[in-house]
């Protein structure tokens, strides 16, 4: 398999779904991995589609499986990974794969895979910012929110081991330069 690794992290809330989604739709030869969680659904969201849905003793059985590529914990009985069998079921189409993973599991996936791997963090212009961004959503309670902001300041200290930094302040800008750098990427 000879597929390149687009790898895209950043604190809930700071645009990076809608920024993957928005290049998934641009023509580029490239496809979604769906990650595995112990989370419940959100909204809309469906089995095999945004996630696969796992609880997390069988998330536990898998690792003790060794089926994912990276995996981590992220609260307590909430974990979130890449299954081995994505990779496989992507890259045997000959596509390039897009990975929207937190940060430590994006630079597991690095480590792995070096030069192959482009590591991407997109960052909110601020945590203010993220906590309104956050609140708006009307997803989480305001206990989660609150958790969710703690992380990320945890996760912006990780940007600089990333490849790129991509600060979403104006998403049509933080989408072309997204743009930009998939380019550049795709064609070395």
């Amino acid at each position: 398999m000879s597929a390149k690794l687009i790898i895209f992290s950043a604190p809930s809330g700071s645009g990076k779904s809608t920024i993957v989604n928005h290049l998934l739709q641009r023509g580029y030869d490239i496809e979604f991995s769906i990650s595995a969680t112990s989370r419940l659904p959100r909204g809309n969201e469906k089995d095999g589609v945004e996630y696969y849905f796992l609880t997390p003793d069988e998330f536990r059985k898998r690792i003790a499986a060794d089926e994912f590529i990276e995996y981590e914990e992220v609260y307590k009985d909430t974990y979130y990974g890449t299954l081995k069998t994505e990779i496989q079921r992507i890259g045997d189409k000959g596509k390039n794969i897009v990975f929207d993973v937190d940060v430590v599991g994006g630079l597991n996936i690095k480590k792995q895979f070096g030069e192959r791997a482009l590591l991407i963090f997109i960052a909110p212009p601020s945590i203010e910012v993220l906590r309104e961004r956050l609140t708006s959503r009307g997803t989480d309670s305001p206990e989660m929110i609150d958790l969710r902001v703690a992380k990320a300041n945890y996760e912006l200290s990780f940007a600089p081991h990333f490849d790129v930094t991509i600060v979403n302040d104006d998403l049509e800008k933080a989408q072309k330069e997204a743009e930009r750098v998939l380019n550049v990427f795709l064609q070395k």
